[in-house]
């Protein structure tokens, strides 16, 4: 079965190594310049670096349908510069995942594939696709709504490690982001971490830096632009989050649902 997901951010990644380890194909899409923070766990990077692989599983730029066919014939994950899901559709996919994590639906419908999936707020069960997956953490984090919408975007970013907003830099100015550390270093309270333009960006907590955009990309003032876990476990930089598995099991849970209601018709 081959499953198409919108974006090829943390937590699409995560998604699609655990569904591509329980034996589904998998193809992803993403904009031409993505912004991910946390970019030694997302395909993302393979639109800059033409592959990259988190935790030994191996995703590939694709330059359209036929050459994805071709990378997933190998084992591999395709990574299609796709934003208006033109291409990955061509492949017919059994599933389409929206894991754009937009906190809105950007145009996904439930038409556009056998069974559709929307992750996080602005969707809706039966509506605009077939059922949702809570991305908000707490009790319900990674929990199938067959029925009804996920909780609406709370604004805030969630508790990691006993923090919540201090964990996010953020760009203090529209320009191009200059890094003065680096993903795996730790940085202390007020410590100087990047330039964003010629504005000086300091961090609000101490900790690990487990995300941090790359040198050179273009950013608007308040754009999160890396972040840091106070948890200061080093393998946090190299692995999916709690979040990104949570949401794969509940995605999982809703295929094999819906495979066994067709099976049974």
């Amino acid at each position: 079965m081959l499953i198409a997901i919108k974006g090829a951010g943390d937590l699409a990644t995560g998604i699609a190594c655990r569904l591509h380890r329980c034996g589904f194909q998998i193809v992803c899409t993403d904009i031409e310049k993505p912004t991910t923070v946390r970019c030694t766990v997302a395909f993302s990077r393979v639109v800059y670096d033409g592959t990259a692989a988190v935790t030994g599983v191996t995703a590939r730029l694709a330059k359209d349908a036929e050459d994805a066919r071709r990378i997933i014939g190998e084992g591999e994950i395709p990574i299609l510069i796709d934003p208006e899901y033109k291409e990955a559709k061509k492949l017919e996919p059994a599933v389409l995942v929206d894991a754009i994590i937009a906190k809105k639906n950007i145009g996904t419908r439930i038409t556009d594939a056998p069974l559709v999936v929307g992750i996080g707020p602005g969707f809706t069960s039966g509506v605009d696709c077939h059922f949702c997956v809570e991305s908000n953490r707490g009790h319900d984090m990674g929990r199938t709504l067959y029925e009804g919408s996920p909780e609406p975007d709370t604004a805030t970013p969630g508790n990691v490690g006993g923090f919540s907003g201090e964990r996010i830099i953020r760009a203090t100015a529209d320009g191009i982001w200059h890094p003065a550390v680096k993903i795996t270093d730790v940085v202390e309270k007020g410590q100087l971490v990047a330039y964003a333009g010629e504005e000086p960006v300091y961090a609000n907590m101490g900790g690990i830096v487990r995300g941090m955009l790359p040198e050179g990309t273009p950013v608007t003032k308040g754009l999160k632009s890396g972040d840091i876990d106070a948890r200061c476990k080093l393998e946090n930089c190299f692995t999916p989050s709690d979040k990104a598995n949570a949401i794969a099991g509940g995605i999982l849970e809703g295929v094999l649902y819906y495979t066994k209601l067709l099976e049974g018709k």
